[in-house]
This record gives structure tokens, C-alpha cells and sequence, in this order.
């Protein structure tokens, strides 16, 4: 069966917020038949696997509201508008850790929840780090936490780290690193 792509009728803006929109479209697919999707429309984000030279996992801990729970993340944010990548996550890991990085190496991207948001989201590791101070957005409250990569490894096998990026942004970095592969991410 050959999937083809789906043409936008109309678009409707439905909710305009801080930094996303809510946006409902009407569809028709490639049968002919007409539908609504409904598309959060998300400027983007960063995420980065930071590494000391102790070959610790640099991590954060906050609280997200909307799911209600305390979460271990990579360091990430949002891209302001038309920003480059590479600038948000310089600005994101000193930020949210303190660090700033001499060796940058990008990960690549993947799309956080494709179903209804299109939200991309660029991931990059980050080795030869230096403490500068943080320098935390208005309203964050966040943890800076150091891992080895076993500690990791036991935390995503305990079910402890739950965010998306995270996980895969960890699988890119541990299946590159000796002693770990994908499947270590589990």
C-alpha cells in the first residue's frame, strides 16, 4: 500500500499562545476522503548529552505540569524565533547547568509526538565541559544532576527516566560509546 501525502483545504487557528498555537486543518487524503487534524504548532527545541571530563551524564531534574510528574532530562529548550540550533543549545546547557562546551557534535533531529504536534527537536552531545554558573529562564526550578553512564543505564532500566528525547538522545550517545549499545536503553 503506498502512503501519499495528505492536502491541506483550509486551516483554521483555533488557540494563539505564549510559544504554540493550536491550529485545526481540514485534510484530504489520498482516497478522496475529507478529515480535520488538529496540529500544535511548536517553534522547536534542543537537547543535549553533556559529558564531563569524569565521564558523567550531565542531567536535570524539574517539575513538568503537564504530566503531573518530576522528571530526569537532558538539558533542553525551546528555539526562540528562527533561531539556530547550535545557538539555543550553547545558550540551554550554561543556562540550565552552568557548563559551557568546547566540543560540540550534533546528533541529528527527531520529531517529539508527530501525531499532532510538529515540534522538532535537535539533539547534540557535548564533551570538554567548564562550570561557568547557571543562569536560570524565569520560572524554571531545576536540579543539575551528574550520572556515570551505568547509573543511567540502571535509571532507564527502573523505569526512572521517562522523557522521549532523553531516552533517545541517550541511545545515540551509549550506542557510540564502548561497553554500551542501543539496546542498553531500554
Amino acid at each position: 500500500m503506498e502512503i501519499t501525502r495528505e492536502t491541506k483545504i483550509e486551516s483554521k487557528l483555533e488557540f494563539n499562545g505564549a510559544f504554540i498555537n493550536l491550529k485545526k486543518d481540514q485534510v484530504q487524503l489520498s482516497n478522496g476522503e475529507k478529515h480535520y487534524r488538529e496540529v500544535v504548532v511548536h517553534p522547536g527545541g534542543v537537547a543535549v548529552v553533556a559529558i564531563t571530563d569524569e565521564d558523567k551524564i550531565v542531567m536535570v531534574r524539574q517539575w513538568r505540569y503537564a504530566v503531573d510528574d518530576e522528571l530526569i532530562e537532558l538539558p533542553a529548550g525551546k528555539l526562540e524565533e528562527n533561531e539556530d540550533p547550535f545557538i539555543a543549545i550553547k545558550r540551554e546547557l550554561q543556562e540550565e547547568t552552568g557548563f559551557v562546551s568546547n566540543n560540540w557534535e550534533s546528533l541529528g533531529f527527531i520529531y517529539s509526538a508527530p501525531g499532532f504536534c510538529n515540534e522538532k527537536l535537535y539533539l547534540y552531545k557535548a564533551t570538554d565541559l567548564t562550570f561557568v554558573g547557571t543562569n536560570f529562564d524565569e520560572g524554571e526550578v531545576i536540579q543539575t544532576l551528574e550520572f556515570s553512564f551505568e547509573e543511567v543505564e540502571k535509571l532507564i532500566k527502573e523505569g526512572k527516566i521517562l522523557d522521549a528525547k532523553t531516552l533517545v538522545g541517550l541511545s545515540k550517545v551509549m550506542s557510540q560509546t564502548p561497553g554500551y549499545s542501543a539496546t542498553a536503553v531500554k
